[in-house]
């Protein structure tokens, strides 16, 4: 068992915080979703003639596109706040199980922050950063022969994803011109906003499972 120091620091209110961000995110992605359907049908719309001119079909659905701006607005500070809270809980969790008395772990706090914002090294070392927290949090660490639940490959898979595909939309959006370059880039950003709920859940299942395990090793 872990041996329980006198360093350990509950982040039960961290925790709690970003599952409020995130279920904020849920909705806002699934807000997101409807409206850029509705959009969608605009811009189908006027690729069938319904429309004289793309002005009249956005004047036609003014309130839609507007909603969708103010969503996608805070869309993004519900993102921004999510990785405020995750950033210190990573390292946290990371500092946390230490003191529990976890041994042998690779990466340090700070290392398994900062290799998410170095690239190529960011394909792969967050994801081990975090499996090796899961592990010593479940007091795995000295028993190579078990794995980590299948939550941890789902979301990294998924926050891969969803990061490559919005790279992509950001730079697709600043060279969209035509009608049909407008309805793929709504198509890709639909197929972006669905991938962010079982991000969001999962993300949610990761965090509040090692919380879970730290705080019975007390």
């Amino acid at each position: 068992m872990l041996n329980v120091k006198n360093g350990f620091k509950n982040s039960q209110k961290l925790t709690r915080w970003i599952t409020y961000v995130l279920c904020v995110q849920i909705v806002t992605a699934v807000l997101a979703v409807i409206f850029g359907v509705l959009e969608y049908q605009l811009l189908s719309a006027f690729q069938d003639g319904i429309y004289t001119s793309l002005e009249q079909a956005f004047a036609a659905g003014e309130t839609v596109i507007e909603l969708l701006q103010g969503i996608g607005i805070f869309s993004l500070v519900a993102f921004i706040s999510s990785a405020l809270l995750i950033v210190p809980w990573i390292y946290r969790a990371n500092y946390t199980v230490r003191q529990l008395g976890a041994l042998n772990m690779t990466y340090t706090p700070a290392w398994s922050i900062a290799y998410y914002f170095i690239p190529v090294f960011n394909l792969w070392k967050p994801y081990q950063a975090m499996k090796e927290i899961w592990l010593a949090s479940a007091d795995y660490q000295d028993d190579t022969s078990r794995k980590v639940s299948a939550v941890l490959p789902v979301w990294w898979a998924l926050w891969l994803t969803s990061n490559m595909l919005g790279q992509f939309i950001f730079r697709l959006s600043a060279e969209t011109q035509t009608l049909s370059e407008l309805i793929n880039l709504n198509m890709l950003s639909q197929v972006s906003n669905v991938l962010d709920i079982p991000l969001a859940i999962v993300t949610l299942l990761m965090i509040n499972s090692i919380e879970s395990m730290q705080n019975r090793c007390k």
